[in-house]
């Protein structure tokens, strides 16, 4: 039998059907046609297939070779519907998604029977809860932002939309986000695409992240223009100000839309000419050093009136946030506000390899950032925000036990509009419209029963949150610590969140006490008035081991090495 299969025998039987419908067509009835003309189609298929030159398994496997190209693209569907276990993140669990879908949609959320959770496997985590819990009546919880210098602070709800920008999210999906910001009093961040006409429609809270393509705020040549900014940024949507350093998922990495791209709408939010290539350069050029990034952050908040301005970053070398740290002592300039992304952050599209292995994941560098603030006595007058994989009121309470004063989330309030993570955001085919710039395919996102959705997932999380805190014998989320969250580290060893990642004691560094070895290396590289280290990290390390005992140079190597892991 083997000997009569070959690569071709496919082909020959559709062939041999196709000529045996024909006949039966002229002989014996005419709705033998109905099976003869796709058979023709096939046959011109497989014709082509053997003398195209780009896919071997075509030229090979005539016709039947197209089945692989065909599976391969409904794989990821094939994966999420029928594959896929609730507890598989790809990027984000099914458990996850529905989560956010119930919510969303006011369903029930609650589950029978038991955790689905393996409670005894490494890395599992739970809050530890209270013998007198708490009755929290109010769950709509906020925090004030604005420090010392800061004239208009606002009250900020806990949990916001993290920046999305125009262009990459739909004009629908933007309405829908705005509008349920405004339903659910909580704030919209516009993504460094500019403000666009489709945030302001809705009257929702805006926070205005000012990338280093300055769009919505640059001159002719790219360059940041004060009086554009001034114009925008004193419009009372307008609620804070947030320079963008780097982003989760692609630090260090720029982009460009192609000029096909940039419609009249999107030029006209970004201040762009319509048509031609939009570039966003890896770094900005309205500062070069920590010193000049906090006279920009000065310069904002007087241009915008006194607003709340700030910047989010996603830490790499240690010693460049050391270094603005270090600014900030050395001009006495603070931001309002640091929002951390972690490196679990999402994006349009990125580089794989930016996606899997650049920058440092949020819980390592939201700890370092408190504690460096708290190191230096400014913890007090600056807030923190962190986004990273941000779904639950769990996820929310673990964050925020390791320092945030609030959470930022988009791809849940991307799920709350309709997304059901098809993984086509840098397609433009996205399926449900949210993140496509294709008229007909957004249409199918209706904006005022989205719009209820993103606000029911908004409320209805923080009132899961108010029960976490509840349990806990708490009142508000500020008064969450490391304590509270405990991890499965091995089998038979838990620890509390405060044994894995210590507090650093107030002014501690200003004493020049380095409890850890992060702060002993890379803050005395740091220079405020450069991002470059003062000398080497080899030198830093090798200093460990100077005038040190015969016995001290093993264990101190263990630091050096641990220091370089965690600073590389």
């Amino acid at each position: 039998m083997q000997k009569w299969l070959t690569r071709y025998t496919a082909f020959y039987i559709i062939i041999g059907l196709t000529a045996l419908f024909l006949l039966l067509s002229l002989f014996r009835s005419a709705s033998w046609l109905w099976l003869a003309i796709p058979g023709l189609a096939l046959c011109v298929q497989g014709l082509v297939d053997i003398t195209q030159t780009r896919h071997a398994i075509r030229r090979n496997y005539p016709v039947i070779g197209n089945l692989r190209f065909i599976f391969e693209a409904i794989r990821p569907e094939i994966r999420q519907y029928f594959l896929e276990s609730d507890a598989q993140q790809l990027p984000f669990s099914r458990a996850d998604r529905s989560l956010v879908y119930q919510r969303a949609k006011q369903q029930i959320d609650k589950q029978p029977f038991g955790t689905h959770q393996e409670v005894y496997n490494n890395g599992y985590e739970w809050i530890n809860h209270s013998m007198t819990p708490t009755h929290i009546k109010n769950s709509q919880f906020r925090i004030d932002v604005g420090g010392p210098d800061c004239t208009q602070p606002y009250s900020l709800s806990v949990l916001n939309i993290s920046a999305m920008s125009f262009g990459a999210l739909s004009a629908n999906a933007v309405l829908a986000l705005n509008k349920g910001a405004k339903m659910g009093n909580f704030a919209h961040d516009t993504g460094e695409g500019g403000i666009s006409t489709y945030h302001l429609r809705h009257g929702g809270d805006l926070i205005w992240n000012i990338g280093s393509g300055y769009f919505g705020c640059r001159d002719e040549h790219g360059n940041f223009s004060p009086e554009r900014f001034a114009e925008r940024a004193t419009q009372d949507h307008v609620k804070m100000i947030e320079i963008k350093l780097s982003q989760g998922a692609k630090p260090g990495h720029g982009g460009i839309l192609p000029g096909t791209k940039v419609s009249a709408e999107i030029a006209l939010a970004r201040g762009v000419p319509e048509g031609v290539d939009c570039n966003s350069p890896p770094s900005h050029s309205a500062f070069r050093t920590p010193v000049e990034l906090l006279e920009f952050v000065a310069k904002l908040r007087t241009l915008s009136g006194g607003k709340p301005v700030g910047f989010k970053l996603c830490i790499g070398h240690a010693w460049e946030w050391f270094a603005i740290a270090k600014a900030m002592l050395k001009t006495g300039i603070t931001p309002d506000f640091i929002v951390i992304d972690g490196a679990e952050g999402g994006t349009g599209a990125a580089p794989v390899e930016f996606i899997d292995h650049v920058g440092t994941p949020l819980r390592e560098a939201l700890r370092l950032v408190h504690n460096t603030l708290v190191g230096i006595g400014l913890r007090e007058q600056i807030r923190l925000g962190a986004s990273g994989k941000i779904i639950s009121a769990f996820d929310m309470a673990r964050i925020m036990a390791l320092g945030a004063d609030w959470c930022n989330s988009a791809r849940g309030f991307m799920f709350a509009v309709g997304c059901l993570q098809a993984q086509a955001c840098h397609t433009d085919k996205c399926p449900t419209g949210v993140a496509t710039q294709d008229p007909q395919r957004q249409k199918a996102l209706v904006v005022d029963d989205k719009s209820l959705r993103v606000a029911s997932f908004h409320g209805n999380t923080l009132k899961a949150l108010a029960e976490l805190l509840g349990a806990a014998g708490l009142e508000h989320p500020d008064q969450l610590r490391p304590h509270h969250i405990a991890r499965r580290i091995s089998n038979g060893e838990v620890r509390v969140m405060s044994a894995l990642f210590p507090d650093l004691k107030k002014g501690e560094l200003l004493r020049g006490h380095y409890r850890q070895t992060i702060f002993r290396v890379g803050w005395p590289m740091a220079n405020p008035d450069s991002f470059e280290p003062a000398y080497s990290l080899s030198k830093a390390l090798s200093h460990l081991n100077d005038e040190a005992e015969p016995d001290d140079i093993l264990k101190k190597q263990d630091a050096a090495d641990t220091a370089g892991q965690a600073l590389a």
